[in-house]
């Protein structure tokens, strides 16, 4: 058969897999293939090929080659633990969340101790030292239930009855079985790069990440943003709560306004604890960061009523407005200009303006013209009283150089993120990115015209400024507040869906839309007509109560 292979053609037998071309090209790529890229869309590498296809491979830097490495992992991570503690552990281990790009594994009702997750890890390498294949199997959905019933994992079985098609793909490692709402590697070879430990009675599993060159960078211990994970968890718990499969029977048992109540009612007391924090430490300078699509503005707005409630007023700082000139950004060695780095920022303005304004001045402030790229120094005038509340919100608001002027004992600082709290099964998780992304394909649609392909094609840039910009300061915030909510991607389902089938197969962004749209699948939709207007969500879905 003829194939076009990265450009070139080539002529390979009948039947041969994508495995097999993918090592005759492997040096062509720095890190290792983990997909195929056939005809524009991925495939396993133990598919064959067939005549004519075009294919070019997508390897662990890619999001898909290294969400199917991490994927691939836990299964051989739970297989083990099956040898080691028997096939009950099959249904007891649980993908809590992801920290540090580490996932955090949790058996129900079991401490993992030191001495155990050594076993695990050893038995791991073992099994990629054996080279066992990962075997997939496309069987009727109510077989693939019944299965799983067999099986004890009901997690599934309740995921699996909601699901429309016919049709359900289930992996087989050696004797076990487990289902996956996306691709695997050909075998446990493959895997052989990770590090499994201990970490508060489960076991943390470091993968690769998608620029450390397939290798294991140090983990950096983020204690703050685990324990608000870990309460978001419990929270969810108490609810019974924790899957797609359970989100959907409340919408089936039309539960679903009152699910909206509780956590809107949840949210609100959270919002309102941090605003008395606030007022308690007396501090007037409130700093507010967090990445792309987290809520940060719609939150200010209800923070500022809750510390109003409380008898202080607040005045909001944007600090967007403190932008030089665009001619003036710095340029990166690629030619790119980085609009993201604090050096676009006046930050000498901006600390002399917050000085003067806390001492009672009249400060002339600046605002900013995005479309011309150009600051307007005088823009408005603000006079503020002696116990005023200043907040601010920015990408930059948790690194000190923004605010030199001032010591830590001046500020408030908040971390605010978008941490999903269920998962698509108990062996799924969902990625806080991928609700961030969904989040602000819709947003950009509806408020800047920005197509989903749009957006999609931005994301890796908008991504890597977060790691460079924000997520090494989201430790220093002295509190985190958890913008997910529970309900939301039943929401955004209805308004993501019809923008990601505008994407069709010529576009480079086919792949990831694809993801997203089975992803999406697996929810049952929620009308928005039940979303008060001050919701989070309202933020990104319009009818919101706030200028925003």
């Amino acid at each position: 058969m003829l194939l076009t292979v990265c450009g070139k053609k080539k002529e390979y037998p009948d039947g041969t897999v994508i495995e097999k071309i993918a090592e005759d090209h492997q040096d062509l790529y720095p890190d290792r293939i983990m997909l195929g890229v056939v005809n524009g869309q991925l495939k396993e590498l133990f598919q064959p090929a067939e005549d004519g296809d075009v294919l070019e491979f997508e390897t662990m830097a890619g999001k898909s080659g290294n969400m199917t490495y991490q994927r691939s992992l836990l299964f051989l991570l739970l297989k083990a633990s099956c040898d080691i503690l028997g096939r009950k552990a099959f249904s007891e281990l649980s993908v809590e969340f992801s920290v540090n790009k580490g996932l955090f594994i949790r058996r129900k009702g079991h401490e993992a101790d030191p001495a155990l997750v050594k076993e695990i890890e050893d038995r791991m390498r073992e099994l990629v030292r054996e080279d066992l294949p990962f075997h997939k199997e496309t069987v009727k959905t109510r077989e693939a239930r019944e299965r799983f019933r067999v099986l004890g994992m009901d997690d599934k079985v309740e995921l699996l009855s909601y699901r429309i098609a016919s049709f359900t793909n289930v992996y087989r490692l050696a004797e076990y079985e487990d289902y996956y709402y996306a691709y695997m590697v050909p075998s446990t070879r493959y895997l052989a790069t990770f590090r499994l430990f201990p970490y508060k009675g489960g076991m943390i599993l470091q993968t690769p990440l998608r620029r450390s060159s397939g290798c294991i960078v140090p983990y950096r211990y983020e204690e703050k943003i685990f324990d608000t994970l870990l309460r978001a968890i419990d929270w969810s718990d108490k609810l019974k709560l924790r899957t797609v499969g359970n989100l959907n029977s409340w919408i089936c048992r039309g539960e679903t306004a009152e699910l909206i109540l509780l956590q809107e009612a949840y949210m609100e007391h959270e919002i309102g604890e941090i605003a008395e924090e606030i007022e308690k430490s007396g501090k007037r300078l409130v700093m507010i960061a967090g990445p792309s699509s987290s809520g940060k503005t719609t939150f200010s707005h209800r923070l500022a009523l809750q510390l109003r409630a409380k008898g202080l007023r607040t005045h909001a700082i944007a600090c967007d407005d403190y932008f030089k000139d665009r001619d003036t950004y710095p340029v990166e060695p690629d030619g790119s200009v980085n609009f993201e780095s604090i050096e676009c920022v006046d930050v000498d303005r901006l600390n002399s303006d917050l000085k003067s304004l806390l001492k009672g001045k009249e400060t002339v402030l600046p605002t900013y013209d995005f479309v011309s790229g150009k600051s307007i120094p005088e823009a408005r005038k603000l006079t503020i009283g002696k116990e005023d509340v200043l907040i601010l919100e920015g990408i930059h608001c948790l690194n000190d150089r923004l605010t030199y002027c001032f010591t830590k004992k001046e500020k408030y600082k908040i971390y605010i993120s978008a941490l999903m709290q269920i998962g698509v099964d108990h062996h799924n998780r969902i990625s806080t990115t991928d609700a961030r992304l969904l989040r602000r394909i819709v947003r950009d649609q509806r408020t800047r015209g920005y197509s989903a392909k749009d957006t999609i094609a931005k994301w890796d840039s908008v991504r890597y400024g977060e790691e460079d910009n924000i997520f090494p300061y989201q430790e220093s915030a002295d509190v985190i507040f958890n913008s997910a909510l529970i309900y939301e991607l039943a929401v955004l389902k209805t308004y993501a869906e019809p923008l990601l089938f505008g994407i069709g197969p010529q576009d480079k962004e086919y792949a990831e839309a694809k993801r997203l749209l089975k992803f999406l699948s697996y929810f049952l939709a929620i009308p928005a007509e039940s979303i008060p207007t001050n919701s989070l969500l309202r933020e990104f879905i319009g009818g919101g109560c706030f200028d925003i």
